[in-house]
């Protein structure tokens, strides 16, 4: 019995060794998506909108470059943009437009900054984890000076790679769900080459 309880501990003592908090645990999730600045990423990005319903977009991103993948009733559509320029392929008139980016940049991919110290005016809370995540609850505080932050965000972090397996938010009846994430984006990628539509019309607008 005594050696029972000895072993018990001993496994109790190490197991509270690489206990972490929140804190620790977002921090190092801070670190990991720092690779995506340099190496790109990509994730898929779903939005809800009351009465029109969800729409995914399957986006990656390097540097200022980004490339979305949108499906609607079976038209597909493509867009590239390096935030001086937009390439935009329509599937159902087989027809690319370019135009100049606008100013705001791409909303796709400024939605992103969710990311970028998303604890920073938020209290973090461990709500559950399992054997491959933890999930978090990270409410708005009242000290937070930007009140266009969304009230709450719900934060998934992987605990194999420390990447965010999925983040949630709402604001004004839209909700947008970040996730699937994963690090490596070539320029290809987020570039458009005419040659991969060949038949396709191509309207220059700029």
């Amino acid at each position: 019995m005594r050696k029972f309880l000895t072993c018990f501990f001993t496994a109790l003592l190490a197991a509270a060794a690489f206990a972490q908090t929140p804190d620790e645990i977002v921090a190092r999730m801070d670190r990991e998506t720092e690779r995506f600045d340099q190496e790109g990423c990509s994730l898929i990005m779903d939005v809800k909108i009351p009465i029109l319903g969800t729409f995914s977009t399957k986006m990656y991103v390097l540097g200022e470059k980004t490339k979305g993948i949108v499906s609607v009733k079976g038209v597909q559509i493509i867009n590239w943009s390096d935030h001086a320029t937009d390439w935009t392929y329509d599937s159902s008139k087989n027809e690319v437009t370019i135009k100049n980016a606008k100013p705001s940049g791409t909303p796709d991919a400024e939605n992103l900054n969710m990311l970028d110290g998303v604890t920073d005016g938020y209290d973090v809370k461990l709500k559950k984890e399992d054997d491959q995540a933890w999930y978090f609850r990270c409410t708005r505080m009242k000290s937070n000076p930007n009140k266009d932050d969304p009230k709450a965000i719900d934060l998934v972090v992987s605990k194999s790679t420390y990447l965010p397996v999925s983040v949630k938010a709402s604001e004004k009846g839209v909700t947008i769900v970040m996730r699937d994430f994963a690090v490596g984006v070539t320029e290809k990628d987020v570039t458009f080459d005419a040659a991969d539509f060949p038949d396709a019309k191509i309207m220059d607008q700029r």
